[in-house]
């Protein structure tokens, strides 16, 4: 019989770079760069997003360049195409110092299955390029109808992800019966993403990116690859341009540079010069109009959802309540960033580990209020550093500070962009800029003045000194910054030279914007947490207690001098006002700070899930529990053995000092809660006091002891909405003020001594605190990233 001629076929062989080794076979292409969906994945700055691709040709393999940046070299010489086989060594990057790949031939040594033997292994395989791995199906593991893959953080799961930020089993990778796979999240506390966006279930494909915690893995023939953000990622900014009033105003230009991995980039300019609107559009929380961030070759506005996760941003202000002591600050940060199901001990074990990197072990039992400036701001990088982000912003770290401190401030960053992350500080001091690897330059409008190494800076300028650069940019000189800036040998060093492809982006439609973070953990739990937190922080303030408790008892004490030993026509009037003007004042007092000077705490906490809702219930819940123990003992101490003159000792509804004690810890949460409003409007803590005297004396003027209310055209429709009215009529109801005070003014139908008329007062309070409750909520969207108005 003739033989058949054999179609000739490329071998197979055997991939080797650094760390990892892959079978390459006939019949697949595989593409070689920095993209996590490529095949043969490098991550080196060196190497572009989609640097190479292997092929097979008639009988032998070939390695064509993609346009890479830096170039493909065989034998030392930069090729564009070029024939491969066992004993080749090709290089990326670089000639002699880029990522090596080396091919080898194939030598099996699987033995052969015996007759009858079925094999057990998985269908699907699961790689990791640091080091290889193949998960089989364990002996213990029962028959599943359709094979998976569990990935989490337990050690039970198939792909185990030793990240404090993924849950305990956080997803599943299933086999179809089709051949076909798919994710599904099952019950994770920080979601599961395929490619960028949160899923739940959905299939996955060759080239699908599923990103879980700092891990993204993706489907390459029939294995499973993970890639771990391990923070050496570079960020791309690509014509990033921001405008305001419908574009007649233009904040950013154009703006376009390179941050490289462990690079410590400052960003420097005059005020006005776009630096804070940059930092927002580079963190996403308020995205640039056109341009586009990418994220280690991801586009971070696309990818949002699930790249914010690792991105850190220490605000100006200190993102701390200086009450706590460090690590408990640290501890209930670390209680609401990580998934419910970390256990105490991990998330203490964290704690310990961000206080030892940033040397604050002598430091971690002090309250936060007693440390310098410098130490507050290494708990508050030590706080954003707990999730491990791979990029780390920090806006104005050394405002405020000594030479001295903010030179230990820059070498600190110096030191976490050498560990292994990108990190990025708008600043106006210009004292430690030779620690940074890179400087940015921007010049009023928003345009790039500069953008290289600090050294070249001022030469390039033409100044001895930063001042008089500064001022040079804020004069109106005539000369184009940016221009020249375009035209330098700097730009087409830094900039154009490591230019990756431009990716075209408008504004994100409407429909199509990022969702919320996902919450770490439930709404009681993070309720529960925000309570203790906020308990143990009031608990510390020496100032509140003072006031929290010499309040209620002293204008107690003014009641019962003004009550006597009985309520009469000269006292009754006198010494209920007393009591609600007492109640206004403590409960607005509790509240009228307590939003606005933790804003830049809840802005933050906000942007990476915490729960409005949550929030401000915790804020009612503490303030309104001390309010009403306030307003108990106000009342107590006031009238408790004081004959009230109610009709037959009995008031319209309950025993009267019963009656008066719920009408003064209701108008006492009301005022608390109109407090909260008042907080959640205003900028600035100095104007909360002269504005808690205004309502005090709003609530003397309209409840109706003072003046006559009830029946004068717009002073009676003008007191509907203010609480002291209904406070003081529940109180007058009680003890019948119009039997015992026969004046005019009190011959009101809201002080008739009727249970009709006492639950009218306290319903219309009850209405009332719904009514603040709700506007809190909705002025607290106001201080929220805009992503997060939802």
């Amino acid at each position: 019989m003739a033989e058949r001629s054999a179609t000739p076929t490329p071998p197979e062989l055997v991939l080797e770079t650094e760390g990892d080794t892959l079978v390459v076979a006939p019949g697949h292409v595989y593409h070689i760069g920095r993209d996590p969906s490529s095949d043969i994945v490098l991550s080196d700055s060196r190497v572009s997003w989609h640097h190479a691709v292997l092929r097979p040709e008639a009988d032998h393999w070939t390695l064509e360049d993609e346009g890479s940046s830096n170039g493909t070299y065989a034998e030392g010489r930069r090729i564009h195409e070029w024939g491969v086989g066992p004993g080749s060594v090709i290089r990326f990057g670089h000639p002699s110092e880029g990522p090596r790949a080396r091919l080898q031939a194939l030598r099996r040594a699987e033995p052969a299955l015996a007759p009858g033997e079925e094999a057990t292994g998985w269908p699907l395989s699961v790689s990791r390029p640091a080091a290889t791995r193949t998960f089989r199906r364990p002996t213990t593991v029962r028959p599943l109808s359709t094979p998976s893959v569990s990935i989490g953080r337990a050690a039970d799961n198939h792909l185990v992800v030793e990240d404090l930020t993924v849950s305990r089993h956080h997803a599943e990778l299933r086999v179809l019966a089709d051949g076909t796979y798919e994710i599904v999240d099952i019950g994770s506390h920080n979601g599961t993403f395929l490619n960028g966006r949160r899923v739940t279930r959905a299939p996955v494909g060759p080239g699908d990116i599923v990103g879980i915690g700092h891990s993204n893995f993706c489907l390459v023939g029939d294995q499973l690859q993970e890639f771990v953000d391990t923070g050496e990622i570079s960020l791309d900014v690509q014509d990033l341009t921001v405008s305001v009033d419908h574009g007649r105003k233009t904040l950013l230009e154009q703006v376009s540079f390179p941050v490289g991995e462990k690079c410590l980039l400052a960003v420097v300019g005059p005020s006005g010069a776009g630096k804070s609107t940059l930092l927002n559009a580079l963190t996403g929380q308020r995205p640039a109009d056109h341009g586009t961030v990418l994220y280690d070759g991801r586009d971070l506005y696309r990818d949002y959802a699930e790249l914010r996760q690792r991105i850190g941003l220490v605000p100006q202000d200190d993102i701390l309540h200086p009450q706590l002591t460090v690590r408990r600050a640290l501890g209930y940060a670390a209680e609401l960033r990580f998934p419910e199901d970390t256990a105490k001990s991990e998330r203490d074990a964290r704690v310990d580990e961000v206080i030892r990197e940033l040397g604050l072990e002598q430091r971690a039992g002090q309250p936060i209020h007693s440390l310098s400036g410098g130490q507050r701001k290494r708990v508050s990088v030590a706080l954003e550093l707990l999730t491990k982000p791979s990029l780390l912003f920090l806006d104005e770290p050394t405002s405020g500070l000594d030479p001295g401190m903010e030179r230990s401030v820059m070498h600190m960053l110096r030191g976490l962009a050498d560990d292994g992350r990108t990190v990025i500080v708008v600043t106006h001091s210009v004292l430690s800029l030779d620690v940074c690897d890179r400087l940015l330059v921007l010049a009023p409008g928003g345009r790039i003045a500069y953008y290289g190494t600090p050294e070249d800076a001022l030469p390039f300028f033409g100044f001895d000194q930063w001042p008089e650069a500064f001022e040079a940019f804020e004069n109106d000189s005539g000369r184009d910054w940016g221009a020249d800036y375009r035209t330098s040998p700097f730009h087409r060093q830094y900039i154009a030279s490591s230019a990756q492809p431009r990716l075209a982006r408008e504004r994100l439609p409407r429909g199509d914007a990022p969702p919320p973070p996902p919450k770490p953990q439930r709404w009681f739990a993070q309720l529960g947490t925000l309570v203790r937190r906020y308990a143990a922080v009031l608990s510390t303030d020496r100032t509140f207690i003072i006031v929290m408790v010499a309040l209620p008892f002293g204008m107690g004490a003014m009641a019962r001098i003004m009550a006597g030993g009985k309520l009469t026509q000269d006292t009754a009037a006198r010494a209920l006002l007393v009591l609600c003007v007492g109640a206004v004042l403590s409960g607005a007092a509790n509240a009228v700070r307590e939003l606005v000077k933790e804003r830049v705490v809840y802005r933050r906490e906000r942007a990476v899930g915490l729960s409005r809702s949550a929030y401000l219930t915790s804020k009612v819940m503490v303030l309104g529990l001390i309010t009403v123990v306030q307003a108990v003992a106000m009342t107590l101490v006031g009238l408790l053995g004081v004959e009230l003159g109610a009709p037959a000792g009995r008031g319209a509804l309950l025993p009267p000092l019963l009656e008066i004690a719920l009408a003064v810890a209701l108008l006492s949460v009301c005022a608390m809660l109109l407090g909260l409003v008042i907080s959640a409007l205003v900028r600035k803590e100095e104007v909360t006091m002269p504005l808690l005297v205004l309502i005090t004396m709003v609530q003397i003027v309209f409840c109706g002891a003072l003046v006559k209310v009830y029946g004068v055209v717009g002073l009676e429709q003008l007191a509907w909405p203010v609480p002291g009215r209904w406070g003081f009529a529940a109180t007058a109801a009680t003890i019948d003020i119009g039997r015992i005070v026969p004046k005019a003014e009190y011959d009101d139908p809201l002080f008739e001594h009727a249970a009709g008329v006492w639950l009218l007062s306290m319903a219309v309070m009850v209405a009332y605190c719904a009514v603040l409750w709700y506007a809190v909520g909705r002025l607290l969207r106001r201080h929220e990233p805009a992503i997060m108005r939802k």
